[in-house]
């Protein structure tokens, strides 16, 4: 089944059934129609979106709701042609990996002291319960932030009290100012926060390098009873 989402191409957007009890009415709120009504007037007006119509909820796809043992949150999709795929971090496997990503790929390496992927798609997290989420799901081409305040946030601020009301014993991953601000969401007690720089070039040497989230993160899983994730 599907929830449709009439949004940057009028096309259907698929998201995963488990999540739909949870998410269908916020989906139909009046703000979500206002979100999805900008999106299709900026598509009128000539401009280019990112990510494609039917990833947006890509997310919401790929990783199922009793799945999800571990959320990444990311800002918005990369503004370059043909990078987002509606995962936070990821890119398609023919697409150069971003410098940020370059960056988690180095404190991966580093933490688990295992050789660096050598692809910057992110799907076999995602299929582990690692629910790549951005803040805003999208982005005008070449213009990052630009759909920020228009709603997105209100809604994946939903998917975040969401989790930690309806889960225990979640990994929240949050890299830099703008995620951690999200921390007041979160129900301390029965997940765990990780905090720390952002993975940018900018930031990365100020707390992100040597963080150790990865090794963290399967620590805490496994002492609640969780498998790990092979990252």
């Amino acid at each position: 089944m599907k929830i449709l989402f009439y949004s940057v191409r009028m096309k259907n957007i698929q998201i995963e059934e488990t999540w739909k009890p949870l998410l269908s009415s916020e989906l139909q709120s009046q703000y979500m129609q206002d979100l999805s009504k900008y999106l299709r007037t900026e598509i009128k007006k000539g401009k280019t979106i990112y990510p494609q119509g039917k990833e947006i909820f890509n997310a919401f796809w790929k990783t199922s709701f009793p799945n999800t043992k571990v959320v990444i949150l990311g800002q918005d999709p990369y503004h370059g042609p043909k990078q987002a795929h509606g995962l936070s971090f990821s890119v398609r496997d023919s697409i150069k990996i971003p410098p940020s990503l370059q960056n988690v790929f180095k404190e991966l390496s580093t933490d688990l002291n295992i050789s660096a992927p050598n692809t910057g798609n992110l799907e076999t997290w995602a299929r582990q319960g690692v629910l790549l989420l951005n803040s805003c799901l999208t982005v005008e081409k070449g213009k990052p932030g630009s759909h920020r305040g228009k709603g997105w946030e209100s809604f994946t601020d939903f998917v975040l009290k969401t989790i930690s009301i309806n889960k225990k014993n979640v990994v929240f991953i949050l890299w830099g100012n703008y995620a951690r601000e999200k921390t007041k969401l979160i129900n301390k007690s029965d997940h765990l926060i990780i905090e720390s720089a952002h993975p940018s070039p900018f930031s990365a040497h100020y707390g992100f390098f040597g963080s150790k989230p990865f090794s963290k993160t399967n620590i805490y899983l496994i002492k609640n009873g969780l498998d790990p994730i092979s990252w």
